[in-house]
This record gives C-alpha cells, sequence and structure tokens, in this order.
C-alpha cells in the first residue's frame, strides 16, 4: 500500500496532484487550510471508486499546529511513503506591505521548514521516502513586484539541497525532489498581469507526478521552464533590472 501526504491540496496543483495518486491507488492524507474544500475533493474522489482518503485542517502559518497535525495524520496512515508540501502564498506587494511579507515569509519559509522538518524525520527513522517541496522559477532572482516571494522560493530550493545532500550520506533510500514552476493556471495566478507561458493545472501535474515516478532530484514545469531559468541566471543586473 503506498501512502501519500499533500500539504496544500485544496486547489490547483495539490488538489490536482491528488486526483492524480488516487487513481494510481495511493492512501492518502490531504491537508490544507480550507478543509471544506478537501472533503469535497474526498466525496469526489469516493464516488469515483475505492478511495482511502483521510483528510485534516492545518494552517501552514502556525508551526506548532504544522508538527502536529502532520506528525497525527501520518501515525493515522500507518507510515508515509511520499509527502509533498505544496502549500504556498504569494502577493504583488509594490508597495512592500509588511503584512504581504510576514504572511509569505510565515507559510514559505517557516511553515515549509516545519513541514519539510518532519517529513525528513520520518523517513530518516523509515530509512526510505519520498519528500517533494514546490520551489519555483523565482528561485533564481530577486523580484521587483514580489521580493518576499522570491527569497522564500530561493530559501526553499536550497533547504532541499540542504536535506538532499543530508539524505545522500545518512539515507541513501530518501529521495528529495524541488519541483521549479513557471506560471500555472491556479487560483494564486489567474487574473495577474504579464504572464505568458501559462500551463493548464493537469499538464503540469502531470509532469510533476512523472518526476516523482523517475525519483528526479530538480525539474522544471513546464519543462520550457528550463531555458529561462537559465537565462535568468546568467542575465546581467543592468539588464535584468530593467524587465
Amino acid at each position: 500500500m503506498k501512502r501519500a501526504v499533500i500539504i496544500g491540496a485544496s486547489t490547483g496543483i495539490g488538489r490536482q496532484l491528488a486526483r492524480i495518486l488516487h487513481a494510481e491507488g495511493w492512501t492518502l492524507g490531504l491537508i490544507a487550510r480550507r478543509v471544506e474544500l478537501l472533503e469535497q475533493l474526498q466525496t469526489e474522489l469516493e464516488l469515483e471508486g475505492e478511495a482511502r482518503i483521510f483528510v485534516r485542517r492545518m494552517d501552514v502559518a502556525h508551526v506548532d499546529e504544522t508538527i502536529e497535525v502532520f506528525e497525527e495524520l501520518i501515525q493515522h496512515l500507518g507510515g508515509m511513503d511520499l509527502a509533498v508540501i505544496n502549500a504556498g502564498v504569494g502577493f504583488h506587494n509594490a508597495r512592500l506591505k509588511w503584512e504581504h511579507e510576514r504572511n509569505t515569509i510565515a507559510v514559505n519559509v517557516t511553515g515549509f521548514a516545519a513541514a519539510a522538518g518532519v517529513a525528513y524525520r520520518f523517513f530518516h527513522e523509515a530509512k526510505r521516502g519520498h519528500l517533494v517541496g514546490m520551489s519555483s522559477v523565482a528561485c533564481h532572482r530577486g523580484g521587483r513586484q514580489a521580493p518576499a516571494y522570491a527569497a522564500s522560493k530561493a530559501f526553499v530550493t536550497n533547504y532541499l539541497e540542504g536535506l538532499r545532500m543530508r539524505a545522500s550520506r545518512a539515507r541513501p533510500g530518501i529521495t528529495v525532489t524541488d519541483i521549479r514552476p513557471g506560471f500555472v493556471d491556479t487560483p494564486m495566478t489567474r487574473g495577474q498581469k504579464g504572464m505568458f507561458w501559462v500551463a493548464p493545472v493537469e499538464k503540469a501535474s502531470q509532469q510533476i507526478y512523472r518526476a516523482i515516478v523517475r525519483r528526479r532530484n530538480v525539474v522544471y514545469v513546464t519543462k520550457r521552464w528550463w531555458f529561462m531559468a537559465a537565462l535568468l541566471k546568467r542575465l546581467p543586473d543592468f539588464v535584468y533590472a530593467k524587465i
């Protein structure tokens, strides 16, 4: 029996990934702040056939709650083979409102690290497992319109790399995958200006699932964003500042 926990499964990539894993026969633990959306998804999937789906409410911005709920759900499932940390927020914050910066850091940095720590400690004890974190193409450079968001995704990427290096020495049976999406048609991006190469959430989620199956270390979603990332990393500062 394959068991997966998805944090941030109420909408977007997390929700679609839950559908894919359910179709592949996984037992699912789904976590999000809006538990009513998880319960709706649970009902839909159960109507499609036999399903073992368990839902929990959790606000990733609250660290103690994150650790407690995540650990309890793993125990309730009887273990875990795959953890997907998909919860995240982002704001266009041209006026640098502290409320938006603080919320981004609380969810994308502090909350992410707390959840990743729970998953890694469990996999370390089990001597195997697969941790998947959702970063972004934005991890490579600072962002003028959303400084905290770009910085938080750089944190996610570097934190995952640190865990991957740790696992390579201590627990070779642990895989750590860094997913770096470009623009995906989700509630967080819908309606924003200046977007291009916007991928349907179904296509993006299928590519993420294939990366999970292949136990990839780093993957750009969709694949064309690898070229944009390579360009961003090489642009001189004076050119990048004009974009």
